[in-house]
Parts: C-alpha cells; sequence; structure tokens
C-alpha cells in the first residue's frame, strides 16, 4: 500500500542553466541543462520518496517530453501512474546570472486539457489497487481542467478514507476548500489574497486560519512565511517556528519541499507538530541546494536538531 498518492494535473520538465550576464538581445552562452521532473505533486512525491514513504505519483504526459518526464520520475525509484494527453507536455526554464547571484524563472502556462484526459487522472486514483492514506493534490491548474478539479480530488479521496492535503491558489484553492480538506500549504502571499487581508502579523494569520478550521473548510492549515519562518494552525494550538540560518542557494522548490516532508511525517503517524518539524527542516535544506533540485534527505535529517517549534496563544475565531 502506498502511504502517500500525489495528483499533478500541470507536471513539467524544469530546465535549470548557469548563464554569465542576463542581457536583451544578446546571444547568452549557458551552462549545459540540468533536467529535473517538476510540477507541484511529483516534486512532493520525490521528497517524501527520499524521506522513506511509499509514494505512487500521478499525473497526464504528452509528447517526447511527456516520456522523458515519466523515466525521470521512475529513475528516482517513484511508482508513476501515467495518462495520455495530446499535448506535448510543458518545460519551465530558469537562468541563474552568476554576475549578480539572481535567478531568472520563466514558467509556462501548459496546454489545454481535454474532459477525458483530465477525469483520467480522477480515474487512476479511484482505481488504485492499494489505497494510499494521504493524497496530496498539488500545483497549478492548466487551460481546459476546471476550477474544481482539486475539489474533486478531494470527494474522490474521502470514498475510500484518505486525508486531502492541497497546495494551490486561487480558485482552485476556494474550491476544495467548499469541499472540504485536511491540510493546506500557502504562502502568505496566496493567502493574504485568498482571505482579503494584508495578515501582517502572526495574531491575525492565526485567526484567519482558525477561522477556516471553524467553518470546517480545513483541519490544519501550515502557512509559510518565506524569510519569517512558518506557522502550523488546527484546532487544538497553534506552532511557530523561526527560520533556520543555512546558507541560500536557490529557493526553487522550498514550498514543495516542505509540503514533502510534512506528508511523510504524517504518513509515518507523527502529530501535526511533530511534522511540522519535519516541513520546516525540509524547507531549509532545500533552499541550500543548487537550481531546481529539492531537499536532499542527509541535510533534512542534520537540521531538524536545528528546528525550533513554539506554541503561541491562541487567536480567537
Amino acid at each position: 500500500m502506498p502511504d502517500i498518492a500525489t495528483i499533478t494535473i500541470n507536471p513539467a520538465i524544469d530546465i535549470f542553466v548557469n548563464v554569465e550576464r542576463v542581457e536583451p538581445t544578446k546571444k547568452m552562452r549557458c551552462s549545459a541543462p540540468k533536467r529535473d521532473p517538476g510540477g507541484g505533486g511529483i516534486n512532493v512525491a520525490r521528497v517524501a520518496h527520499r524521506l522513506g514513504a511509499s509514494v505512487a505519483a500521478i499525473y497526464p504526459t504528452g509528447g517526447a517530453i511527456g516520456k522523458l518526464l515519466q523515466r525521470l520520475v521512475e529513475r528516482e525509484g517513484i511508482d508513476s501512474v501515467t495518462t495520455p494527453s495530446h499535448v506535448e507536455t510543458r518545460e519551465n526554464f530558469t537562468a541563474y546570472e552568476e554576475d549578480t547571484g539572481q535567478q531568472y524563472r520563466f514558467v509556462l502556462p501548459g496546454s489545454a486539457l481535454h474532459k477525458a484526459e483530465w477525469e483520467a487522472c480522477l480515474d487512476r486514483l479511484e482505481t488504485l489497487p492499494d489505497k494510499p492514506k494521504i493524497v496530496v493534490a498539488s500545483g497549478s491548474i492548466p487551460p481546459g481542467v476546471p476550477e474544481d478539479f482539486f475539489a474533486q480530488v478531494a470527494r474522490h479521496a474521502k470514498t475510500f478514507g484518505a486525508k486531502t492535503v492541497l497546495d494551490t491558489s486561487g480558485p482552485a484553492l476556494k474550491a476544495a476548500l467548499a469541499e472540504g480538506v485536511t491540510l493546506i500549504k500557502p504562502n502568505l502571499a496566496e493567502f493574504s489574497d485568498f482571505v482579503g487581508q494584508p495578515l501582517a502579523n502572526d495574531r491575525d494569520r492565526i485567526a484567519a486560519c482558525r477561522k477556516l478550521i471553524a467553518a470546517k473548510r480545513v483541519e490544519i492549515v501550515a502557512l509559510t512565511l518565506g524569510d519569517d519562518g512558518a506557522l502550523l494552525v488546527t484546532s487544538e494550538g497553534a506552532w511557530r517556528s523561526a527560520p533556520l540560518r543555512v546558507e541560500v542557494a536557490s529557493t526553487v522548490g522550498a514550498g514543495d519541499s516542505f509540503l514533502g516532508g510534512m506528508v511523510a511525517a504524517l504518513a509515518e503517524g507523527k502529530r501535526p507538530e511533530e511534522a511540522f518539524r519535519v516541513a520546516v527542516a525540509a524547507g531549509s535544506a532545500a533552499v541550500m541546494a543548487p537550481g531546481t533540485e529539492l531537499c536532499r534527505e542527509e541535510d533534512v535529517r542534520r537540521l531538524l536538531a536545528d528546528v525550533r517549534v513554539s506554541e503561541v496563544a491562541q487567536a480567537p475565531a
């Protein structure tokens, strides 16, 4: 039985290069490209697998790039449950400017899927021979896929008793919360936009999380705060993590690594506040890795001892 099944409806190949300087019109000579499998759910699957969880990754593939994506995912030891797409799988491109240390990220939207193609991903989830404990729906939604796609994922997961974990934003987040999920992992900008408030301090942030929990739209909110750490809010308490002091090589994949660490620990049976510590270590380990790489297990284990989580006063709903 897989501990975790992830669904990525808009997967990608992530291409990373180094370039001396980014300039308009000129030819910019780049390093040899590094290609990694990408898309929110696939990244979560990769991290959870590295941390010892049994994972199945569900995603559509199309064309030569789709075949490469499947090879890259399976090369990491992750079970792929793929569905065919009539369009080429998308690519994303990240360039690291050596002169300044800045990263330039170009994210493509993905081509439109037919109804039968996105429905096939839901069918694969429903017909998995071994039902997972946790279903993770993560990433963006491409054209042609309805805004309530992740809500439909949550509905399917409930039929076999799985917890649903969600990492998305905008209308897709709103629709899924209307269905009800177990855990969401927004960043501060996404969550502020969702609630329509700036959420400038922890009291406001906890109150906004608790309002969703009281309305039974979600049980757990893991709110990432970038350089300011993270918050975890449940009906029983709220916990704050200060940021770890690590050397930052790249911020790409930090959120997916955080969530991968969280769900791997939850699947192992850890309490939410314990899983939160693993998530913080995984997110911090990811920023130490160059380019589009994710966290490494050895870095997560080493940083875990440095994670400091404190319980904070509960804010009223």
